[in-house]
C-alpha cells in the first residue's frame, strides 16, 4: 500500500515542501487563480497569472505547469494543476478538485515533500486524489522506477477548526487507503490471486481490523449447496470459496449486506471468451475486492453499522469438469438454474452469495459487479449501471454521482423476465438475445432478493478497469470503484436511516 505521509499546516511560507500545488480555473477571459494561491501570487508580486500565462497555462481540467520560484519561497517549485471551468455559481466541484489532485500526484513523482493549496477547496476532495493518484503497483517490476511522492502537506481550509480538519484528513485517508486495498486485489495476477488465497489475504484484513472472519472451501459449500458458486468453480483445480467479513458496531443502527463477484479468473469456460483482451479478467473479481475494502472502511470509520461482505470465489476454466452449456444447477436456497452460456457465471455465484447474506435478515442489501459486457455498450468505461428496488437504487445513483465515481440508475423491465424462462428449470441464466444484456442480468439477480430487502446492484463492468492511459486519481489497471460509493451510501444509512 503506497500512500503519502499527510498532514496539516498553516503556513506555505515556512514549509519545508520542495513544490508547492496551487489550483488554476480555466475563465472566459483566461486562467485565473484557485483559493490558496494568494501567497505564492503576492511571491511574485501579483504577476503569476501573468506568468503562466506565458508559459501557455490555460487552467483547463488536468492541466499541469511547472514553474522555479528562483528563491522567491522555501520551495523550489509551483507545480500549478487545473481544476478546469467552474460552475455557474463560480464553484469548484469536489471532483473537479479530486481530479486535479491526483494528476498533481502523478507529476510529484520522485518528489520528497510537497505543499498542496487545493486543500483550501475542498479538503476531504484533496487528500483522497493526492493519495489515489499517487498509487503504482510495481510488485512485478525488477526496476520500479521513481517512487511516488513522499509526503505532502495540506494548506487547512479557513473555513471550521482544527479538530475538524484532522478529522477530515484521517476519514479521507483511510477512504483512500481503502480504495488501494482493492486496486492491489485487482492489479495482482491471477497466479497469485485465486479463490484460496484471495481468502487468506481477506483472512489476514479481518484479523488486523479486528473483523469477524469465515470461510467455507469446497468441501462446506457441497454440504451445504452452494450450487453456483461448486457449479462455476468446477472446472478450476483451484477450488472455489465463499468467504465472510464482518464489522460489528457496539450500537448498530442497521444491518447492511455486501455481495461481491469474485471470478479470480474468466475464461468464459466453455463458453470460451475470445483470445483478444481476455487478459483483462483477471479483473473480474473487482466487486469482491471492493465490498472487502469496503468493509475493512466500516471498521476503520467505525460507523454504527453492522456490515457483513459475503465474497463468493471462483476460477472459470474449461476442462474435463467444467460446467456446460444444458446444466441445471440446484443453487443455494432451492432454486434451479439452466445454465445456457457458461459465460454468464457471475450472476451465478452472487445469486448463492445474496440468498445466504439475506439469511442475516439486513435492512439493506448493496452488490456490486462486473457484471455485463452490456454496461460498456450502454453507459460506457465510467460509468456504472445501477438496477435493484426502486428507492434504494435511485438513493445508490445519486450518491454514486455525489462522490465522483458515477452511476446511472437502470430499468428492470418486466417484459425481459420472460426471457429467462427455461424449459428445465426454474430459470435460465441469460435470455436467448442480445438486447438489454444488463437488465437481464439484473432480473436475473431479482429472483434472488428476499421479499421486501431494499437492495441495490452496481455493474461496474467498465469503471473497474482503466485499459487506457492514466487520468485524474485514476491510474491503469484496477481502480477501486465503487469503494468510495459504497462508504457513502453506508456513511448516509448511518446517518438517515
Amino acid at each position: 500500500m503506497t500512500v503519502p505521509k499527510f498532514a496539516l499546516t498553516e503556513n506555505i511560507e515556512k514549509s519545508r515542501a520542495d513544490t508547492v500545488v496551487i489550483g488554476t480555473l480555466q475563465g472566459e477571459k483566461g486562467i485565473a487563480l484557485a483559493s490558496g494561491a494568494d501567497v505564492v501570487d503576492a511571491a511574485f508580486d501579483g504577476k503569476l497569472v501573468e506568468v503562466l500565462s506565458s508559459l501557455g497555462a490555460s487552467g483547463k481540467a488536468e492541466e499541469v505547469v511547472k514553474l522555479p520560484t528562483l528563491g522567491r519561497l522555501t520551495a523550489a517549485v509551483v507545480l500549478a494543476v487545473g481544476l478546469g471551468k467552474p460552475g455557474q455559481d463560480g464553484a469548484v466541484t469536489g471532483e473537479q478538485v479530486r481530479r486535479a489532485a491526483g494528476a498533481a500526484s502523478r507529476a510529484l513523482a520522485g518528489t520528497a515533500r510537497a505543499l498542496s493549496a487545493l486543500s483550501t477547496v475542498d479538503l476531504q476532495a484533496a487528500v483522497e486524489g493526492a493519495a489515489l493518484g499517487a498509487y503504482t503497483f510495481t510488485d512485478y517490476r525488477s526496476e520500479r522506477g521513481e517512487a511516488p511522492v513522499g509526503a505532502v502537506d495540506f494548506l487547512s481550509p479557513a473555513e471550521g477548526t482544527a479538530k475538524a480538519h484532522k478529522a477530515t484528513l484521517k476519514a479521507a485517508t483511510a477512504i483512500a487507503e481503502s480504495v488501494i486495498i482493492a486496486r492491489d486485489l485487482i492489479n495482482t495476477p491471477p497466479n497469485d490471486l485465486f479463490p484460496a488465497s484471495f481468502a487468506e489475504r481477506a483472512r489476514k484484513l479481518a484479523e488486523s481490523n479486528g473483523l469477524d472472519f469465515e470461510v467455507l472451501d469446497e468441501k462446506a459449500l457441497k454440504r451445504k449447496g452452494f450450487g453456483g458458486i461448486l457449479g462455476v468453480g468446477g472446472g478450476s483445480s483451484r477450488p472455489p470459496r465463499l468467504v465472510r467479513v464482518a464489522y460489528h458496531a457496539a450500537k448498530p443502527a442497521k444491518k447492511v449486506a455486501l455481495v461481491g463477484k469474485g471470478i479470480t479468473f474468466d475464461s468464459g469456460g466453455i463458453s470460451l471468451k475470445p483470445a483478444a483482451n481476455m487478459d483483462q479478467m483477471t479483473s473480474d473479481m473487482s466487486g469482491a475486492a471492493a465490498v472487502l475494502a469496503s468493509v475493512v472502511l466500516a471498521a476503520k470509520l467505525k460507523y454504527p453499522l453492522d456490515v457483513t461482505a459475503d465474497i463468493p470465489l471462483a476460477e472459470n476454466l474449461p476442462s474435463a469438469t467444467s460446467y456446460r452449456p444444458g446444466d441445471v444447477l440446484s443453487m443455494y436456497g432451492g432454486k434451479t438454474v439452466e445454465v445456457l452460456n457458461t459465460d454468464a457465471e457471475g450472476r451465478l455465484v452472487l445469486a448463492d452469495a445474496m440468498v445466504r447474506a439475506a439469511e442475516d435478515e439486513p435492512d439493506y442489501l448493496i452488490e456490486t459487479s462486473t457484471l455485463t459486457g452490456a454496461q460498456l455498450v450502454a453507459l460506457g468505461n465510467r460509468t456504472a449501471g445501477i438496477m435493484g428496488s426502486d428507492e434504494f437504487r435511485d438513493r445508490v445513483a445519486a450518491i454514486a454521482r455525489a462522490t465522483g465515481e458515477g452511476g446511472w440508475a437502470m430499468p428492470l423491465p418486466e417484459e425481459l423476465r420472460a426471457d429467462l424462462d427455461s424449459r428445465l428449470a426454474d430459470l435460465a441464466n441469460v435470455t436467448g438475445h442480445r438486447w438489454g444484456g444488463m437488465l437481464a442480468a439484473g432480473i436475473f439477480l431479482r429472483e434472488f432478493v428476499a421479499d421486501g430487502l431494499p437492495w441495490a446492484h452496481i455493474d461496474i463492468a467498465g469503471p473497474s478497469f482503466n485499459t487506457g492511459s492514466p487520468w485524474g486519481y485514476t491510474g491503469k489497471g484496477g481502480t477501486g470503484v465503487p469503494v468510495r460509493t459504497i462508504a457513502a451510501v453506508l456513511a448516509d444509512i448511518a446517518e438517515n436511516g
